[in-house]
């Protein structure tokens, strides 16, 4: 309710004007939104997670230099660019492919096989003859004769065979580490192409269901903006009210301080003229009696036997009437014209009109009530308009080849994946028995080498037979006769693992890297008919392979990049006036008088109005004021009348002190029965004439401008009422509207980047890439280099060995 209780002060009334100004004067542009928040952030629900390709990435390892000097050595043995043309015949005609062809593209690989044919056979053979020699006696024997720089020579072969032996060593180690990691990501690396493919069929199958849940999740922007209807009409009224108030309750207040100057102002008029009536009467009664008393009292002081009467004398003699309210003005014409004033109940008048102000907001909900039950229909058919996305959903028809193809693809990779399998097994199990023989023969030098450095140091004569050091030698010779026996393994290993990895990271892996092989997919004629994957996957008959996953990649939707009979514009179908433009359309054309209170009716104008014209600023108040400075008697009667009871006392005739102590109890029985009434009556009669002469001056300004004031509330209140009904309404309608915009953003987003997307396409082409070459390639290239270094140190490890058994054996001849 309004504070509307007390008469305001002259401060009050003031503040409540400047404040009515500043409500009436300022812009209405500069009001903001009054409902509860700007729009908040709605949660969507993704139930489409579990079908998505995860993106693998390449894992950063502590071998990956070591990857990156394998790839550089096979870049220099095959320095050839992608063979488009031998591709191309391979591909239509494999009849057609010429040796010739072959053998100059996979140079680097001819030479690599001429250098490990050389290997195979010259090994063994060397092997052979070493034995052939042992057998005479003629290689790994004794030393014929002790030089002086036999210890520098062997110091030398110990070092040389340590350093060769660290460095198998340390490849034999390395090639168990990249076997294990080609182990290690074979068999999930393989089992994900199956995956993949199921994955990617499944995606593309839920293209329906998925844009059916994308569709169903209408429901949370619905629910929110039902949610915001039910509080929309009771926020409007609360928001006119709260921004009209201030308006409309210093209205009232203004108009209750007028009632109350009307009230007041009478009611000191009728004081004042009866007070007056009341002083005339008062002085034409004592104006005879003061007379009388005046003579009495002249004729006892001036009597000769009165002792020092003279000196009261001339106040005796002063002694009159003084105000003459005869002489004011009249206010008859003014309690005339006020005359049955007030007709109208102003205390119930501004009650109604306080009242009426306050119910706004359950009018609002009155008036608004239809509007909402309509939108709420309208939200029923919004949800049949969004129902349409579905519907109108081109994909299921034109996906059909897509999962065909990767069915297809599925089925004949099975047996593919299952031979690498095997290849993979057969492969683990002789690279680690092979490596397990490196070991051995790793494990035979350093015992040789210890042996017989041992036998050395407790042999006192070269020539001397020690077990120790011979011991030594045979073992260093067993470390030889594995190194023959199984090198010609070791680099059938090397090359068969070499010939496979090599090729895939120059063939495949580098012109996949930096896109050569789609270059080579999308040119005409390179691949059979039987092999357009354009056709076979229906894609956009203007696009290809690397433009597809470009596209995809970068979260293009499936029906952008298939071949459909028309064209499917997504953004078109979610643009938000499509469906809110009914919804938009019922608020923007809502309106309702809400602001229609009546402050002031008609005879409570005419009262004012009355008041204004009675003519009590024409009265001249002043002339009150100067009259109530006389005193009613001019000479004080308590004064004389002790002045005479002085005298009496100094008087020596009796009869002259009886007559003087007789005037004085009678002037002091006048001055207490007539005069003091009077003066309590020129007393009532200054606060009234105080009062009508402080609000005379400003009555007519102050009744005309609150009634400018009432008239101007009672025609801006409909006016600022209905402004405030269009921005409220425009607030809700931005808000409800961010919803809307918020589902289509999310329904476009999920769309294209998951229910529909062709994103994980390009997605599973980059984890096989990934897969492929850098969770196997390079492992798989890292093993055969290892081995291969193995496998090439044996020979300065077989020389160093056999030329290292001599020291360990005695001496035949000593020279001195």
């Amino acid at each position: 309710q309004s504070p509307l209780g007390s008469l305001p002060t002259t401060k009050a009334m003031r503040a409540a004007g400047l404040l009515l100004a500043w409500v009436l004067l300022r812009p209405a542009s500069t009001q903001q939104c009054h409902l509860a928040s700007p729009g908040g952030v709605l949660r969507f629900t993704d139930r489409h997670a579990e079908i998505r390709v995860p993106a693998l990435h390449r894992v950063p390892s502590s071998l990956d230099p070591f990857y990156g000097l394998v790839r550089r050595c096979l870049d220099l043995i095959q320095q050839n660019p992608l063979p488009t043309e031998l591709l191309r015949a391979a591909l239509n005609d494999p009849g057609s492919v010429q040796t010739l062809q072959v053998v100059q593209y996979e140079l680097g690989y001819v030479i690599c096989a001429a250098v490990a044919l050389l290997f195979t056979v010259a090994v063994p053979v060397a092997g052979m003859c070493f034995c052939y020699c042992r057998s005479r006696r003629r290689c790994g024997g004794r030393l014929r004769a002790h030089r002086r720089s036999l210890g520098c020579r062997r110091h030398c072969l110990l070092a040389c065979l340590s350093l060769t032996s660290l460095v198998i060593l340390t490849s034999v180690i390395c090639a168990f580490v990249t076997s294990q990691r080609v182990k290690g990501q074979m068999e999930p690396g393989l089992g994900a192409v199956p995956t993949t493919l199921r994955t990617l069929r499944q995606h593309i199958a839920n293209v329906p269901q998925g844009v059916q849940m994308v569709v169903d999740q209408f429901e949370v922007p619905r629910q929110q903006i039902i949610s915001d209807l039910g509080g929309l009409s009771r926020s409007v009224g609360l928001s006119i009210h709260a921004q009209l108030k201030a308006m409309t309750y210093a209205a009232l207040a203004d108009l209750q301080d007028r009632a109350g100057d009307l009230q007041t102002s009478l009611h000191h008029l009728q004081i004042l003229d009866k007070t007056v009536r009341a002083l005339a009467a008062a002085r034409a009664e004592l104006e005879p009696a003061l007379r009388e008393r005046r003579r009495r009292v002249v004729a006892l002081l001036d009597d000769p036997r009165c002792t020092s009467c003279a000196s009261v004398l001339g106040r005796a003699q002063s002694l009159e009437l003084g105000a003459d309210y005869g002489k004011v003005p009249s206010v008859e014409k003014v309690l005339k014209a006020l005359a049955g004033l007030p007709r109208s109940d102003f205390a119930e008048m501004i009650r109604q009109g306080n009242g009426t102000f306050n119910s706004i907001p359950e009018l609002a909900v009155e008036r608004m009530a239809q509007v909402i039950q309509d939108l709420r229909d309208e939200m029923a058919r919004m949800t049949e308009k969004v129902q349409s996305i579905a519907d109108a959903f081109p994909l299921p028809d034109y996906t059909r080849p897509v999962s065909e193809a990767l069915v297809k693809a599925e089925d004949r990779s099975q047996p593919y994946l299952r031979e690498v399998e095997r290849f993979e097994r057969y492969r683990w199990i002789a690279g680690t028995v092979l490596c397990s023989i490196i070991l051995l023969i790793l494990a035979c030098n350093v015992t040789g080498m210890a042996l017989g450095a041992y036998g050395l140091s407790k042999r006192e004569d070269p020539s001397d037979y020690e077990c120790r050091g011979e011991a030594g030698a045979k073992f260093l010779l067993v470390g030889v006769g594995l190194a023959f026996l199984f090198s010609w393994l070791l680099i059938l290993l090397v090359f068969a693992t070499f010939l496979v990895g090599g090729n895939i990271q120059t063939l495949v892996c580098r012109n996949w890297v930096n896109q050569e092989i789609y270059k080579f997919i999308d040119t005409p004629g390179n691949l059979p008919p039987s092999m357009n994957l354009t056709r076979q996957l229906n894609l956009r008959r203007d696009s290809n392979l690397s433009a597809t996953y470009r596209e995809c990649k970068s979260g293009a939707g499936l029906w952008e990049v298939l071949q459909l009979d028309r064209s499917y514009d997504l953004d078109e179908h979610l643009k938000t006036p499509k469906y809110t433009a009914d919804f938009q359309k019922r608020l923007g054309d809502f309106t309702a008088r809400l602001g229609d209170v009546r402050l002031l009716r008609s005879e409570g104008r005419q009262d004012l109005e009355t008041f204004a014209r009675s003519g009590m600023d024409e009265v001249d108040y002043g002339r009150f004021q100067e009259e109530m400075k006389n005193p009613v008697v001019q000479t004080s009667l308590p004064g004389l009348a002790r002045s005479l009871e002085g005298l009496q006392k100094m008087q020596r005739n009796g009869t002259v002190a009886g007559r003087l102590a007789t005037e004085a109890r009678a002037l002091w029985q006048m001055q207490n029965s007539t005069v003091q009434s009077q003066e309590a009556l020129v007393a009532k009669l200054g606060e009234s004439v105080h009062f009508l002469s402080r609000l005379a001056p400003h009555l007519q300004e102050r009744v005309k401008t609150t009634l400018a004031t009432i008239a101007s509330v009672e025609a801006r209140l409909p006016v600022q009422a209905q402004q405030i009904l269009r921005q409220e309404i425009g607030c809700f309608t931005r808000k409800e509207l961010r919803y809307f915009a918020q589902y289509l953003n999310w329904v476009g987003q999920t769309l294209r980047e998951d229910v529909a997307s062709c994103q994980p396409l390009a997605t599973a082409l980059d984890n096989g890439r990934v897969i492929l070459c850098d969770r196997i390639a390079d492992p798989w290239n890292a093993f055969w280099f290892s081995l291969g270094c193995c496998t090439f140190f044996l020979i300065p490890n077989i020389i160093f060995a056999v030329r290292l058994t001599k020291h360990f054996r005695p001496i035949r001849n000593r020279l001195m």
